[in-house]
C-alpha cells in the first residue's frame, strides 16, 4: 500500500518526517523505488521461510539455504533490533512500547527458524 503510494513506513509504524522524504531524494534514491524494494525484501523473506518447511525448499542445498536464512535473519535483526530500541527507549523514531514487544517476537521467531531448520536438516 505505502510503495503504491508513493510514501515512506510500515503500516501502524509512526509518520515519516518530512525531512526524510527530502533525505531520500537528495541521497539515497527515489521514495517509491526504495518501498518498493523493501516491500520485495518482505515477500522474499516470507518465502524463504516457507522454504524451509516445504519439499521444494528441502531439495535446496542445506549450506545454500542456511547462508540465506543467516543473511535474512541478520536483515531482519536489525530492522527489529531498531523496534526493540526506540519502543522501549524511544531514540525518536515513533514507535511505541508494542512496537518494542514485537520486535523482540520476531526476533525470537526468525532466531527459532534458522535454528529449526538447521537441526531439521543435519546430517544424521
Amino acid at each position: 500500500m505505502y510503495a503504491a503510494q508513493g510514501k515512506l513506513g510500515f503500516p501502524g509504524g509512526p509518520e515519516v518526517p518530512t525531512s526524510e522524504y527530502d533525505r531520500y531524494a537528495q541521497e539515497v534514491m527515489d521514495v517509491t523505488v526504495a518501498q518498493w524494494l523493501a516491500t520485495a525484501t518482505g515477500v522474499l523473506g516470507a518465502v524463504l521461510v516457507l522454504a524451509t518447511v516445504t519439499p521444494f525448499g528441502r531439495r535446496l542445498p542445506r549450506p545454500l539455504m542456511l547462508t540465506l536464512l543467516v543473511v535474512a535473519c541478520a536483515g531482519v535483526g536489525g530492522g527489529a533490533v531498531i523496534l526493540v530500541v526506540d519502543g522501549f527507549f524511544d531514540v525518536g523514531i515513533g514507535w511505541s512500547p508494542w512496537h518494542g514487544v514485537l520486535g523482540l517476537v520476531v526476533l525470537a521467531l526468525f532466531s527459532m527458524t534458522v535454528l529449526s531448520y538447521h537441526r531439521a536438516t543435519r546430517p544424521r
